[in-house]
């Protein structure tokens, strides 16, 4: 098996991104989850570019790594700069780490016209800058910014670039497809030529997904001879984003013949504590991640797969540490919902009794407005409740919602009272929260706080509506309440013709879902 190192740049390249903004303890974490996960490569910002990545990387130095390499990334000298002298190189250099990684202009068009250099200018400053760091000790990685453009517009000097990069020291080319509009074919035939005139050089590959092939080019890349991949790790980054290395891992190891010396059965684990850290949401259809990547619906999908996983799988998901679903609706038949039993109450089976009772129940439900395939927390509750395995912690005794307009001070504001039962004993409670979800959610967190404090490790994340039947304003309304616990994400669902209603059913269940879990 080929041996592919991993270069993660979720902490530069990725926070990048629109809406991505990392306190230090995120980036400490998020290079925990990584290192545990095993990348080779960790590249942790540009201590040059601003206070907060420079106090970082001096709390990285008290971190004690299992696998990865620290990287630190920083740019070429400027034009008539030394090394010595140059303010953002020293910044890279006072990061103290094993490995950087620089960048330098590939593409003849950046050099002449966005540095406003001679090409031959642009080549002395590569050679400089990176003879500087290997001279003081460092592993270099070598950036060849917008290497594929500048490859296709002037071939000559963009692997006259590279050439020097090798001269003056650097450990590895990193070949970039920085626009991101390359398509796999362009990648092949260019990596191929790299190949053919520099052959005992470490290459890696760094795509961004502008044209939506930045997964595709990677895996080219590495089967046309690249040995380091790099990515972002569930492929958030400027614009489009950057190749996504949840994607790329699993590819390569499982289809392509590939070691990447990662914990693959931790990759769904690694990718969720990510987007959690990175306040991103992963996508359910994410491949191999997404909760939805093994999520079946059509009967004859199901029963293919309940008879040879393989008829609708293209992998095993506990390779991934991911899991098989069978999603429920009105079409669900009893080998749907069976292994669903099963995980509840092993001894039934298709002829029991209950097993026809919940499909019948389900259907009825389904006919009022529920749709359990997206809400499984509730389905398990309502499960437990048909089959006498659920008796409930609280009971809302009652709740008010009261919203105040036009608002004081031109916000909305908004009053929830709550009175629930736990154990004979009563608590009420009232809380304000900008809209009444938000202040009901308070106020029912406060009164149950006092008998169970444990759900205050527990948070709403999102909270979705829709109207069943939108011809007239009596229409049933639809609520899904996805809750976070840990690291754990659930959902649960509402249904009624007042939509408070319908959140506080929703509400009710995902603290139920999450108290029944300690029983």
């Amino acid at each position: 098996m080929r041996k592919i190192e991993v270069f993660d740049s979720t902490l530069r390249d990725g926070s990048q991104g629109e809406g991505i903004s990392f306190t230090i303890q995120d980036k400490l974490n998020i290079v925990k989850a990584l290192d545990d996960f095993g990348c080779t490569y960790i590249e942790a910002g540009n201590p040059g570019s601003n206070p907060k990545d420079l106090l970082f990387f001096k709390e990285l130095k008290n971190l004690t790594l299992k696998s990865s390499k620290i990287c630190a990334f920083g740019s070429t000298v400027k034009k008539g700069s030394d090394p010595e002298s140059d303010k953002m190189l020293q910044s890279l250099v006072s990061a103290e780490t094993p490995t950087v990684a620089i960048f330098g202009k590939s593409w003849d068009l950046h050099v002449t016209e966005v540095l406003n250099i001679t090409l031959e200018e642009n080549l002395e400053i590569v050679g400089k800058t990176l003879s500087y760091l290997k001279g003081i000790g460092k592993e270099v990685i070598f950036d060849a910014e917008h290497f594929f453009d500048g490859y296709k517009n002037n071939s000559e000097y963009a692997l006259k670039v590279l050439k020097k990069a090798v001269e003056s020291g650097a450990d590895c080319l990193s070949l970039c497809d920085t626009n991101g509009g390359c398509m796999p074919w362009e990648i092949a035939e260019i990596v191929n030529a790299v190949k053919s005139d520099l052959p005992d050089v470490r290459l890696a590959i760094h795509c961004h997904d502008d044209g939506g092939c930045a997964v595709a080019n990677s895996v080219t890349a590495v089967m046309s001879g690249v040995s380091q991949v790099q990515g972002t790790f569930i492929g958030f980054g400027e614009r489009c984003g950057n190749a996504d290395l949840s994607s790329i891992i699993p590819d390569l190891e499982l289809k392509c013949g590939c070691d990447c010396g990662v914990e693959l059965r931790e990759l769904k684990a690694t990718a969720r504590k990510i987007s959690e850290i990175s306040n991103v949401r992963l996508r359910s259809n994410a491949p191999y991640v997404g909760k939805s990547a093994f999520s079946h619906k059509g009967g004859m999908h199901i029963d293919g797969v309940m008879k040879i996983p393989q008829s609708f799988e293209h992998i095993n998901p506990e390779l991934v540490g991911n899991e098989r679903k069978f999603l429920l609706s009105e079409v669900s038949g009893r080998g749907t919902i069976l292994p669903m039993l099963q995980k509840l109450v092993p001894t039934i089976t298709k002829a029991s009794p209950e097993t026809g009772k919940i499909i019948d129940m389900l259907k009825e439900r389904e006919l009022y407005g529920y749709k359990y395939e997206g809400a499984e927390a509730s389905f398990e509750l309502f499960v437990k409740k048909q089959l006498g395995l659920w008796s409930p912690h609280f009971r809302v005794v009652m709740y008010k919602v009261m919203d105040d307009y036009p608002a004081p001070d031109g916000e909305q504001q908004s009053n929830a009272i709550v009175k629930i039962e736990v154990d004979g004993k009563t608590k009420l409670s009232c809380s304000d929260g900008n809209g009444p979800v938000n202040a009901l959610d308070t106020a029912l967190r406060k009164a149950l706080s006092t008998f169970y404090p444990e759900l205050s490790m527990m948070h709403l994340i999102d909270y979705k509506v829709r109207v069943i039947d939108s011809r007239s304003t009596d229409a049933k309304t639809r609520v899904l309440i996805e809750s976070s616990d840990s690291g754990v994400t659930f959902t649960t669902i509402g249904v009624s013709n007042d939509i408070i209603e319908a959140s506080v059913t929703a509400l009710v269940d995902s603290f139920e879902y999450k108290l029944s879990k300690g029983d």
